[in-house]
């Protein structure tokens, strides 16, 4: 029978492993109490005040870190704080640590302290130490730090300032400039003033302002040295002679300058002399912001620069000498050298030798009577490193010469006359002193010779007392200048006359380089040339000048020589073809160096020619142009000196006509021109007479438009002949009223009175049914005349005598004007006398009634009545309309029909109404007779003949005429 078997498992004991972590933990705190940093001890306090650094030393035991506090005391504000390795001094077992501070140390105090530090442990603090500024109360005085410091440029300053005790701070500047200031205890301010450029060359001011008073310090902002191409160098082959650039400049001066030092031997500034060749050379410069060092080394014979030549000395001679000297060392006499000599005269000359310590040097090719300037200087011709120093100048004269040949020319004055020229010598053409010319002249054809010496000032002959000689003949004239030294060869030419109208004139402008001139040469021709040039207003004995050319040549620039070119002056230059042998004129040109306006205005003259005006002037000299003349400007001068360009015209032309000019006064101006401008110009007045043609011209034209002007009017009267008789002269038209005046008319019986006066006779009552005109018979007086053997139209007054048979107490007026009432009824009731001088009526003064029944009513002459003049062939006839006043009729009779009159008789129509409606009513004043004139009235009752044909004549006003005209037919 099988058996299970029971094997017993092991748990974890849980109990030991707590057991075993806190027997760890014990052991660990007792290894950390055994551990026990101590506090620094006997901690010390050196302060550097120049470069701000304060240094703390102390006794730590063995930690290897620190922590360090600095703290400003008086306001226990923490300035540092940080854990800092210590340097420990393996002698004494001290340690020790630097902090620099950003504001000067005489700020205020500092309290320091130190703790040690292992990790996270560290010890108690130290007992504080104090560095004690100058804020204290004990120094009371008013002060700014840090003092004369020197700083880089670029660089941050912090400035403090210590008020004076008692007083109150105000500001702290640096320069001019206000800066930012914060506490630093109860007297100390501070300031830093950052990125500092360079301070002048006392430095930059800081100055600390109270309320009252001021304290100040100065600070200096520059750059640490850096000198440059450092390099040693022999002269003598012993010592050394040491050399450098100080780069950039510190800006730094006086005490504070850079110093430098060569192998630890003090040197001035650049240079440096060093007894001994050593080698090799180390070059330190040191300044407040730093030092730099720079290494030199070479080989002796590598670095040899010869000094300059000494006790020079010459043997010249007429065309070369020799110059020596001296070296103030032995051992140049080995040395290999190359020389440089420069010698000076008109030119500079450089000229190179060599050879085994040189001491002199031969020169050709000098000219005589010569002063010459040499000066020598050499280098090291194995080794060339550089030229040594040049030597003092030397100076030497070469021996004379027989001078040069002069170059000979003539010339051909304006008379014709030649005259024999050549060009002074200079003195390095005339080989020493000249003593005179010798002038030769000779005939070929006769063989004749005359010779004449002048004196070196004389360069021209004149050959007008020679004519024996030269004439027209062929001469040759040759010269020769003299000195000490003898006689130069001639010189001649073929003198003769040259056409000089036949060669092409162009114009040159002047140019920086000159005038230039340029031709066209022929390979045919093997001459050289010659250019000539002289003013061009010259005429005898100018100041003549030429220059010879190479055969080929094709241009040339003229400047400056004895001719001296000047503004405004005009310049000839002719140029010849083989001067020597038989000289031809080929070309000329004119020129000026400046052109200029005419300084001489023309002489103007003015000259009336019929109606125009003839302006003249001559050339203006050549000296006066100035210029090249472009032409003349004609101007006509207006009021307040207004110029009116009237012309342009050409150089050639010096004549100008104004044409079609009125009687006037008239002023001109000619000005003449070149491109530099106008002159002040020739002015010049005329008074213009009355010129025939113009008289005849202005009559004809006259006679024309007052010819055109009636033939207008005519033609137009022509065709509106009708208007213009209607609107001049109108028809008269008959008088006629409406109505049957058929009846026959008694004879008027008119007698001529001596006056015009109207009387009334008598005045009863008014009877308005015998309201009649009726003839008088004529006083006694009057019998014997006959009034039909007088005209009715008579300018003599006429008598009518008018009959009321009833006289109302108001005066009648007539209601329709310029018409006559006549009654045939006798009537002795009233008598009215009515005088006229004359009776005129027209259809147009007729007023009528528009009413026809009230026409046909109030118009009822009487029946069988008539009016005689006391001839019944001859007379007056008047023709009255009776009016009812106020509407009611006088007489119901038929209207009474005029009787036919003669043609002598006149024959008013009139008709009489009352003045106005209001005369009509009964109860209202008697109204006034009306035509034409009340009967109580002294004036004329009708206008006389004049008046009335006066009248007549006057033409329409003005708005009928033109009406008129406008509605006119064309007949």
């Amino acid at each position: 029978m099988s058996r299970l078997l029971n094997i017993p498992t092991s748990k974890p004991n849980c109990g030991l492993v707590w057991v075993a972590f806190v027997l760890l933990g014990i052991s660990a705190l007792n290894a950390q109490a055994k551990i026990v940093l101590t506090v620094p001890q006997q901690v010390s306090l050196s302060a550097n005040f120049f470069t701000q650094q304060l240094t703390i030393f102390w006794f730590g035991g063995e930690a290897t870190t620190f922590d360090v506090i600095i703290l400003r005391t008086e306001f226990n504000e923490t300035v540092f704080y940080n854990t800092v390795p210590a340097v420990v001094n393996q002698d004494g077992g001290r340690h020790q640590w630097t902090w620099t501070s950003v504001e000067p140390l005489e700020c205020t105090s500092l309290s320091v302290k130190i703790c040690s530090r292992d990790g996270m442990t560290k010890s108690e603090w130290s007992e504080p130490q104090i560095l004690k500024g100058r804020d204290l109360p004990s120094n009371s005085d008013h002060q700014v730090y840090p003092q004369d410091k020197v700083v880089p440029v670029g660089g941050n300053t912090t400035f403090c300032c210590i008020v004076e005790e008692g007083k109150e701070f105000r500001d702290l500047l640096y320069g001019s400039i206000e800066m930012n200031v914060k506490r630093l205890s109860r007297r100390s301010y501070a300031a830093t003033a950052v990125y500092q450029n360079l301070s002048g060359t006392t430095g930059t001011n800081v100055l600390c302002r109270l309320r009252d008073k001021l304290a100040g310090s100065v600070i200096f902002v520059g750059y640490p040295p850096q000198p440059t191409n450092f390099e040693c160098l022999t002269y003598d082959l012993t010592s050394a002679v040491c050399y450098w650039d100080t780069g950039r400049a510190t800006n730094l001066y006086g005490k504070r300058k850079t110093s430098y030092s060569i192998n630890k031997r003090v040197c001035p500034d650049r240079t440096c002399v060093l007894p001994q060749w050593d080698g090799n050379w180390t070059l330190v410069a040191v300044n407040p912001l730093g030092q730099y060092s720079l290494t030199y080394s070479a080989e002796l014979l590598h670095r040899v620069v010869p000094v300059a030549p000494d006790k020079l000395a010459d043997a010249a001679q007429a065309w070369n000498a020799t110059v020596h000297w001296q070296w103030p060392y032995s051992s140049y006499s080995t040395l290999a050298l190359v020389c440089q000599v420069q010698l000076a005269s008109r030119n500079i000359l450089l000229r190179n030798f060599s050879g085994v310590g040189v001491r002199s040097v031969f020169l050709p090719h000098l000219h005589p009577n010569t002063k010459y300037s040499v000066r020598v200087r050499c280098g090291s011709l194995n080794h060339f490193l550089k030229w040594g120093n040049w030597s003092k100048e030397f100076n030497f004269t070469t021996k004379s010469y027989a001078p040069e040949a002069p170059d000979v020319w003539m010339w051909v004055n304006r008379d014709n006359s030649v005259r024999v020229m050549w060009k002074p010598l200079t003195q390095w053409q005339s080989h020493g002193v000249l003593t005179g010319y010798e002038v030769t002249l000779w005939n070929l054809e006769g063989n004749e010779k005359q010779t004449n010496n002048l004196s070196p000032k004389n360069n021209s002959l004149n050959l007008t007392h020679w004519a024996s000689i030269t004439g027209d003949k062929k001469a040759i004239a040759s010269v020769k200048a003299k000195n000490v030294k003898g006689t130069s060869k001639p010189s001649s030419i073929m003198l003769g006359s040259i056409d000089d109208k036949s060669a092409p004139l162009a114009q040159t402008i002047y140019t920086s380089s000159g005038f230039p001139l340029s031709w066209q040469h022929s390979d045919n021709r093997s001459c050289s040339y010659l250019v000539e040039w002289c003013e061009a207003v010259c005429t005898s004995d100018c100041a003549v000048d030429w220059i010879r050319l190479d055969t080929g040549s094709s241009h040339v620039s003229i400047k400056d020589s004895i001719v001296k070119f000047q503004p405004g002056v005009r310049y000839n230059f002719s140029l010849y073809e083989c001067p020597s042998v038989s000289p031809v004129l080929i070309q000329r040109w004119q020129g000026y160096i400046q052109e200029l306006p005419p300084s001489i205005s023309v002489n103007l003259e003015i000259n009336q020619q019929d109606c125009d005006v003839v302006l003249s002037w001559e050339e203006i000299p050549l000296a006066g142009r100035r210029g090249f003349l472009l032409g003349y400007k004609v101007y006509k001068v207006n009021n307040f000196s207004n110029f009116t360009l009237l012309d342009d015209l050409s150089p050639e032309v010096r004549t100008y006509t104004v044409k079609d000019l009125y009687t006037s006064t008239y002023k001109f101006t000619v000005k003449a021109y070149t491109s530099a401008g106008e002159d002040t110009g020739g002015t010049a007045a005329i008074t213009l007479k009355q010129c025939a043609d113009g008289l005849i011209l202005e009559i004809l034209t006259a006679l024309g438009i007052v010819t055109l002007l009636l033939t207008t009017v005519s033609c137009f009267c022509y065709k509106k002949r009708r208007w213009v008789k209607k609107a001049f002269y109108p028809d008269i038209p008959e008088p006629k009223l409406p109505g049957d005046w058929s009846r026959t008319q008694g004879p008027l019986d008119v007698k001529p009175f001596p006056h015009s006066m109207v009387h009334i006779i008598e005045k009863p009552e008014r009877d308005f049914s015998k309201d009649t005109l009726v003839i008088i018979p004529e006083e006694e007086d009057y019998e014997g005349e006959g009034i039909g053997d007088e005209p009715v139209d008579t300018d003599e007054p006429q008598l009518l005598r008018y009959y009321n048979q009833v006289v109302d107490e108001r005066p009648i007026r007539p209601r329709f004007p310029d018409s006559s009432v006549s009654s045939s009824s006798s009537v002795d009731s009233a008598n009215t006398d009515v005088t006229y001088t004359g009776i005129q009526t027209s259809h147009s003064s007729l007023v009528f009634p528009s009413d026809s029944q009230g026409f046909s009513e109030g118009f009822q002459p009487h029946s069988g009545l008539s009016l005689s003049s006391g001839n019944t062939g001859e007379g007056y006839h008047p023709q009255m309309h009776s009016v009812a006043l106020g509407g009611n009729l006088a007489s119901p009779g038929p209207i009474v029909e005029p009787h036919a009159v003669g043609s002598g008789g006149y024959k008013p129509q009139n008709s009489w109404l009352l003045d106005s409606p209001t005369e009509g009513d009964e109860n209202s004043p008697a109204p006034s007779l009306g035509s034409p004139t009340s009967v109580a009235s002294t004036q004329f009752l009708l206008p006389d003949r004049e008046r009335h044909e006066e009248k007549r004549q006057q033409p329409p006003s003005a708005a009928n005429w033109f009406t008129n005209l406008l509605s006119s037919a064309k007949p």
